[in-house]
């Protein structure tokens, strides 16, 4: 019991910087509070002991604003951030290392009886205002951007946004590409969209990759002209890295013709 008390709230360091002692998350953090009152309620609750368990589970979100059902399970070193308007239902599990944050919801979508409510395995992260809905699994490592609305498994070490929730696929080659090109400019012209699309930043994402192609595409017909036997004068741009253009670098710039 102890054991457990002791890595609930030692999770607490590892995910939330403004965490300064032990006596601090004791004393003033209600998902640590939440926690210990579900585990108590969670224990009359399976030893048959069901309102009392009820009970303590009202008593726990009159203080804390988080209401858990005393039928949940929730695995070890689980943290809950902030946390006003957390509602856990009865038939939801929740497996080792997950993190909630404020105003997500583990809710059914059927009054049938039965699992009715979500299922996290280990290591899931859900946003705040998040909502999964339904017998549903969140497989291992996913993340589940802020007021997604879920009702679709989804993968082990995926990213969900929008509403309905979606998955987003990370582009590695592309996204390494876009960082050697923004490294090159010296600034960064590409908005890290990966994990939460932004219709603007996508555009001039995508506008930026068609400049780039095109840059490519013409020096290759620069390279080709030249074995041709064609005179291709080489033009030196001006230097991205200088925060202002040399008024005669630009002059000289405009005032140069290409020769073919």
């Amino acid at each position: 019991m102890f054991s457990q008390l002791k890595e609930d709230i030692s999770c607490v360091f590892d995910r939330d910087p403004a965490a300064r002692n032990w006596f601090e998350v004791i004393t003033t953090y209600p998902g640590v509070h939440a926690l210990q009152a579900h585990r108590f309620a969670h224990w009359l609750w399976k030893k048959d002991i069901k309102w009392l368990g009820r009970g303590v589970s009202t008593f726990s979100r009159f203080l804390t604003g988080i209401e858990i059902h005393p039928g949940a399970t929730i695995g070890r070193r689980f943290f809950i951030d902030h946390g006003m308007g957390v509602v856990i239902g009865e038939t939801a599990e929740i497996g080792n290392d997950c993190t909630i944050y404020h105003g997500v919801t583990l809710g059914g979508t059927s009054w049938d009886g039965g699992k009715r409510h979500p299922t996290l395995e280990d290591g899931v992260v859900i946003g705040a205002g998040a909502k999964i809905l339904g017998p549903i699994t969140i497989c291992k490592n996913a993340r589940i951007g802020s007021n997604a609305v879920v009702v679709k498994e989804v993968p082990a070490g995926a990213s969900v946004v929008g509403v309905p929730g979606r998955i987003v696929v990370k582009q590695e080659g592309v996204e390494e590409k876009r960082r050697a090109i923004a490294d090159k400019m010296g600034f960064d012209a590409y908005g890290n969209t990966s994990d939460m699309p932004d219709p603007v930043a996508n555009a001039v994402n995508r506008i930026l990759d068609h400049i780039h192609l095109m840059d490519e595409k013409q020096e290759l017909m620069c390279q080709a002209l030249k074995l041709m036997g064609a005179t291709v004068k080489d033009i030196k741009l001006p230097d991205l890295n200088s925060c202002e253009l040399n008024r005669d670098e630009v002059d000289d710039f405009d005032d140069k013709k290409v020769k073919i």
